[in-house]
C-alpha cells in the first residue's frame, strides 16, 4: 500500500489577507500589532504636534459686567473703577468696542468724567477688558461721587523693554492665543478699528508684563506698531503707572526686532 505524496507547493502556502474575506487565522494577531501600533503612533505624532503649539492662554469672555468709574480717555479708553459688584475699587478696565472696534468715540465725550459702563468682561491674567454695549447702554454719565479723581500717572523711569506687541481685545481673551504671527492680521484690523494695543513683556517690571502702549506725548500709537505686530521686538521709553494700569510711553525710533 503506497503513501500519499505530499505537495510541497501547499505546505509553503502562507495566509493571505483579501479585504472583503474572512481574516486567515494565521494573520489576525499580526494585523492586530499593526493596527495597535498605528493607533500609538497616531496618538504620539499627535501628542507632539500640540506640545509645540504656543499656549492659548487662560483668557476668556467671562460674561456681563457693570462698574462705575472715572474716564481716562488717552492714550486709549481705561475706567479706573470706583463702584461695582464685578470688580474691586481701584481696577483699572481697558474699554473696547464690539467686533474690532474700539471705544474712543464714546470715551472722548466722557473723558475724566465719572460714568457707568456695561458690557463683556474680558480677562487674562491681569489685563481686564470690558467690551462695552451699544449706545448709552454701554456707557452713560453717572452721579458724581465726593472726592473722586483719576490717579496721577507715577513715573517708572525709562526702559528698554522686550516683548510681542498684541491688540488688546484678542489678546485679553476675546480670541485665543490672540498672539504670534498666526494671528497678525488680526491683530492690525483690530488696531486700525481703535482697538487699544498691549506690550506683553518678557519680564515684568513693577510687577506688570503688561503695558497698554501710547505715544511719547502719551497719545495713540497704532500707526507707529502695525508693522511690528505679533513678533518678538525691542522698544525703548518711559513707563509710567495710572492707577492700576501701566502704561508705555514708546519711541518709535527705537523700535526693532529682538535679537
Amino acid at each position: 500500500m503506497s503513501d500519499p505524496v505530499s505537495d510541497p507547493v501547499r505546505e509553503r502556502e502562507a495566509p493571505f489577507f483579501i479585504g472583503w474575506a474572512t481574516i486567515p487565522e494565521g494573520l489576525r494577531w499580526f494585523l492586530g500589532g499593526i493596527a495597535i501600533g498605528l493607533v500609538v503612533l497616531l496618538a504620539g505624532l499627535s501628542y507632539l504636534t500640540a506640545a509645540t503649539q504656543d499656549d492659548p492662554g487662560d483668557g476668556a469672555f467671562m460674561g456681563r459686567a457693570d462698574a462705575v468709574g472715572l474716564l481716562q480717555a488717552a492714550p486709549y479708553p481705561i475706567l479706573h473703577v470706583t463702584q461695582s459688584d464685578s470688580f474691586a475699587p481701584g481696577t483699572a478696565l481697558m474699554l473696547t468696542g464690539n467686533g474690532k472696534r474700539g471705544a474712543q468715540p464714546q470715551a472722548d465725550a466722557f473723558d475724566g468724567q465719572l460714568v457707568a459702563v456695561s458690557g463683556a468682561r474680558i480677562s487674562r491674567g491681569d489685563i481686564i477688558a470690558l467690551q462695552l454695549r451699544g449706545g448709552e447702554n454701554g456707557i452713560s454719565a453717572a452721579p458724581e461721587q465726593t472726592g473722586a479723581s483719576l490717579p496721577q500717572p507715577r513715573d517708572l523711569g525709562r526702559w528698554r523693554i522686550t516683548g510681542e506687541i498684541c491688540d488688546g481685545k484678542c489678546y485679553s481673551g476675546a480670541m485665543r492665543p490672540g498672539r504670534g504671527l498666526a494671528h497678525k492680521a488680526c491683530a492690525n484690523l483690530c488696531l486700525i478699528g481703535g482697538i487699544p494695543p498691549v506690550f506683553v513683556a518678557t519680564d515684568k517690571i513693577d510687577g506688570t508684563e503688561f503695558f497698554m502702549l501710547a505715544d511719547q506725548d502719551g497719545g495713540p500709537v497704532t500707526e507707529h506698531v502695525l508693522n511690528h505686530v505679533a513678533t518678538l521686538v525691542e522698544i525703548e521709553g518711559s513707563v509710567e503707572r495710572h492707577g492700576a494700569m501701566a502704561v508705555f510711553r514708546i519711541d518709535p525710533a527705537t523700535l526693532r526686532l529682538a535679537q
